[in-house]
């Protein structure tokens, strides 16, 4: 087959000298070549498959690459969401040194100073109970402390304590929470943001390959102007060697050269179409304007499928309805709508929620040499004087004065640091609180109206679903009826090329025997054309509507191979 120059052909230049019967010594002009123009940029040519385009369209398709994108952004916000439950860890600590004055005679400080220090740590975890909504906070706490005050009996003072809260609520948030709404409706979006990518992919591929498609037409409508021009140009030589012989008239010549001439329209027509569907496929597939493939003419390696197994109507529908991303993404909205109505609903009931609180307390320090009393030392010069008179009396001598001390420091709370943590982890020390707190509102307006709103936007998502499902079951009974039609015209067109070849061929035999008119031969020439260009039309027309199909029952990745990545 020829394709994308005819060397050799050319246009009429010249005229005849008038449109009736040329005299018998009237000179016939060959024809005039004029060489077809090259192609605009095009300095070589280069083979490409139906799977090799779409595998570029893909790989260089911007929405495409948005739309992968936005889907790792939804998996990153489930990620997201689930770290509400991770457990927080923190610490707080703090050093100070604290000088208080103090005049009075009990405070316990030498020279009015009452100076104390202490050492802080408290590390705290904290974290949220995915299943029931509830809370717990950890903290311990410990430090060292250390005072002038003549009143402790320990110096240094090791305190430690530790202390769990737990908040689990009974009612609005039992079953249902703000943290398990943005997790859910994180996966829900997860999963919209994968269908969505499977719609864009589905498209890409549809477009590339009705693109692909476009341009086999284009290269093979070029392939047959180029014959016809061949043809045209074959019958003018015929023409001029039988009226230069006297057998044909000089208007049979210029029957001739004005179909070369129309003929050669055409081709330079189909030129420009060629040029366009291939610059349509490679602004598809090709990354920049740099890609030295824009100076390449594309010659398809793949010839359209014009014949495919079709099944029934219902089976094609069902495919569809339980495949289409489309359907997906509204059943999806419609699940969002769902999850906003429950948080709505939980937002409105009354706030019920039991809390414990359990702590354990340790203490130790090291005890301090014992000295007199400042509470009793007052006291000390009465009772002697009191006992010196009691002894002339012979009475016995009255004890000390203690305010109950005397015992001293305990020895479980005798120790440094380690013996503190004794104390608490033993729990001689607890602390244990149980209560329920309720919170009842008596208007709430505000989260009736909120449900109120997403109850009528959960009705409309549905409407719109039924409007959706209706659109995909007329897509497919309209892409299946296209299929079935562009089989049945492309078989009618192969049909009416053959007649109108095997009229062209008895025509062309009449004129040779005297009992036709170059008038008829040309008509049969350019029904035979016009035959073969529907042939090539109808059969890229079928390929096309078969592509149509796989995308209305959504079996485009399958028909391709094309696996999407979780």
């Amino acid at each position: 087959m020829l394709r994308y120059c005819a060397v050799g052909l050319c246009i009429a230049a010249s005229a005849l000298s008038a449109f009736g019967q040329a005299p018998a010594e009237a000179r016939i002009e060959r024809l005039t070549e004029i060489p077809i123009p090259p192609r605009i940029g095009i300095m070589g040519e280069t083979k490409i498959s139906l799977e090799e385009a779409i595998e570029r369209v893909l790989k260089n398709d911007r929405d495409l690459e948005i739309s992968r994108i936005l889907r790792q952004e939804a998996a990153y916000n489930v990620t997201g969401a689930e770290g509400a439950y991770d457990p927080l860890m923190a610490i707080r600590t703090y050093h100070s040194r604290t000088v208080t004055p103090l005049a009075t005679l009990i405070g316990g400080a030498p020279n009015g100073q009452l100076v104390q220090t202490e050492w802080n740590g408290a590390p705290q975890m904290s974290g949220l109970i995915p299943r029931t909504g509830g809370s717990y906070t950890a903290t311990f706490t410990n430090s060292r402390q250390a005072s002038n005050s003549t009143f402790v009996t320990v110096n240094p003072q090791y305190p430690t304590s530790l202390r769990l809260d737990l908040t689990q609520p009974l009612w609005r948030g039992l079953r249902f929470d703000d943290n398990r709404y943005r997790l859910q409706a994180a996966r829900k979006n997860d999963q919209l943001s994968a269908q969505q990518l499977r719609q864009r992919v589905i498209e890409v591929v549809t477009q590339a390959t009705q693109t692909y498609w476009e341009l086999v037409y284009a290269s093979e409508a070029y392939d047959v102007e180029t014959e016809a021009v061949r043809l045209a140009a074959q019958q003018y030589e015929s023409n001029r060697r039988q009226a230069e012989q006297g057998i044909l008239s000089a208007i049979d010549v210029v029957a001739a050269q004005t179909q070369v001439a129309t003929f050669e329209q055409n081709l330079f027509l189909a030129q420009q179409a060629l040029t366009q569907a291939e610059n349509n496929l490679k602004s598809l597939m090709l990354s920049n304007r740099n890609d030295l493939m824009w100076g390449a003419a594309l010659v398809p390696e793949t010839q359209p499928a014009t014949e495919t197994t079709l099944p029934s109507l219902e089976e094609a529908i069902h495919q569809a309805l339980s495949s289409r991303p489309e359907l997906s993404e509204s059943a999806l909205s419609v699940a969002l709508n769902q999850l906003d109505q429950r948080r709505t609903q939980e937002s409105a009931k009354p706030r019920v929620d039991a809390f414990a609180t359990f702590t354990s307390s340790g203490l130790s320090g090291i005890p301090l040499p014992p000295g007199p009393n400042p509470f009793t030392a007052g006291f000390v010069p009465i009772t002697n004087y009191l006992n010196q008179l009691g002894a002339r009396a012979g009475m016995p001598p009255l004890p000390p004065i203690s305010f109950g001390a005397g015992g001293g420091t305990p020895l479980a709370m005798t120790g440094s640091y380690g013996q503190s943590l004794h104390n608490l982890w033993s729990g001689n020390f607890p602390t244990a609180q149980v209560g329920v707190q309720v919170s009842l509102p008596l208007r709430n307006r505000a989260a009736e109206a909120q449900m109120a709103v997403s109850a009528a936007e959960g009705r409309r998502l549905r409407a719109v679903e039924d409007q959706v499902a209706m659109a995909v079951e007329t897509d497919v009974r309209n892409s299946m009826q296209a299929v079935v039609s562009s089989e049945a015209r492309l078989a009618a067109s192969v049909v009416a090329r053959r007649s109108a070849e095997a009229q062209y061929a008895s025509e062309q035999r009449q004129l040779q025997a005297g009992t036709s008119t170059v008038f008829l031969v040309l008509q049969r020439q350019t029904e035979v054309i016009n035959a073969r260009n529907r042939e090539v039309r109808a059969r890229s027309d079928a390929a096309e509507a078969i592509a149509n199909f796989d995308r209305a029952t959504a079996r485009t990745l399958d028909v391709h191979n094309i696996a999407l990545q979780p």
